[in-house]
């Protein structure tokens, strides 16, 4: 067995067969390190009631109950998903802080006969390299920001041009939200603001950065979730392309995109409800009851003329620092072939020379504010 055990960095996991989170079910959700199996040494309520005897009983009558628990689950571990490991298997393990749930395991496992190492700093290093690979990363990325008026297909655009072999950063895809008030997908919730920040910095990583990056032009949240401000930044500061498509062409695609909307008529009504302020009682009355009668056509024509597509260019222009030399894409086509004849057109314009880009504004940690409607 390879005797060397100089701490593991977030930098060395690429070395190692496997990466185990050996924390809860729970921890494990709410974010993990990419490609990690969970194999957790307490369950979720077994966390519970150790971490309750520790503040009643102290760390003795915690670890004593625990440590069983602990066996259990490693025995179990042993017999089913580690039992197929060769020899020469190498594992890394991590828990919360390099601690007690990953030290344990990796003595056993050690004690097998493999060569096991801990994670130094546990979990919470990985999150400090997520954070720090953002922080530095996005104000070197070469960007194209797709913009375009609500129902202009650019998710779909960016999907398209993933598909070419563009490099695309899919923040909605990863939000798992449209990032609108309407945004929410059905049945499938929103991920951690955690985990969403480590999918973006997994796909930051491999970049190459001499090729450019095309992204959505989003707000600074996406439903409930954070975009890294830095990231918002630099998207503020980056060439625009906008997909320039005509007003039937985005009802027809609204209305294909959002047809599930349909099928939960109250649930719209109620989101339309949030809308009183901005367009009033009288307006707002009559888009609850077509949502109620889920008469998409009218709702959304009428959520396009009077909601989103007044604000869209003087919120175009606020937010993006070089809009006004954006280049644009015109379609009256947002069918499956006609976003494929926008995405060829983008990539049409990657052969023309960039507009010169504004100077670069210093980085901020401080929230930046939306680029479209609150809807």
């Amino acid at each position: 067995m390879n005797s060397h055990r100089q701490p593991v960095r977030v930098a060395d996991i690429a070395g190692f067969d496997t990466v185990i989170d050996a924390r809860s079910p729970a921890e494990f959700a709410l974010d993990h390190i990419p490609g990690a199996i969970n194999c957790p040494v307490l369950s979720d309520e077994e966390r519970v009631v150790v971490g309750t005897l520790y503040k009643q009983q102290g760390a003795f009558e915690a670890r004593r109950v625990g440590g069983a628990m602990v066996a259990a689950n490693l025995a179990r571990h042993l017999q089913t998903q580690l039992a197929d490991k060769p020899i020469k298997w190498r594992p890394l393990v991590y828990c919360w802080r390099g601690g007690l749930r990953s030290g344990s395991m990796v003595a056993w496992l050690r004690l097998v006969g493999w060569d096991a190492q801990q994670l130094a700093g546990g979990y919470k290093s990985f999150r400090h390299h997520v954070l720090e690979r953002i922080d530095t990363l996005a104000p070197r990325l070469d960007l194209r920001v797709l913009c375009g008026a609500t129902g202009s297909a650019k998710t779909r655009v960016l999907q398209a041009l993933a598909a070419r072999g563009e490099q695309v950063l899919d923040l909605e895809d990863f939000a798992r939200h449209k990032g609108s008030l309407l945004g929410n997908l059905p049945g499938i919730p929103q991920p951690s603001q955690k985990a969403f920040e480590t999918r973006i910095a997994t796909v930051l990583e491999a970049l190459d950065p001499a090729r450019p990056l095309y992204v959505e032009g989003e707000s600074a949240r996406i439903g409930r979730l954070s975009v890294p401000v830095p990231l918002v930044a630099r998207m503020r500061e980056a060439a625009c392309i906008e997909i320039a498509a005509t007003p039937a062409a985005r009802l027809d695609y609204l209305l294909r995109d959002y047809a599930y909307l349909g099928d939960d008529r109250e649930g719209l009504a109620g989101k339309m409800g949030a809308l009183k302020e901005l367009q009033g009682k009288e307006t707002v009355a009559r888009w609850q009851q077509w949502a109620r009668e889920a008469d998409l056509p009218r709702l959304f024509a009428e959520l396009m003329a009077l909601h989103y597509d007044p604000h869209y260019e003087n919120s175009q222009a606020r937010h993006f620092k070089a809009w006004s030399q954006r280049r644009s894409v015109a379609t009256a086509d947002l069918t499956d072939a006609g976003i494929d004849a926008a995405a060829e057109a983008v990539l049409a314009l990657a052969s023309a020379p960039l507009p010169e880009a504004p100077e670069p504004v210093a980085q901020a940690r401080g929230a930046l504010s939306s680029d479209r409607p609150s809807a």
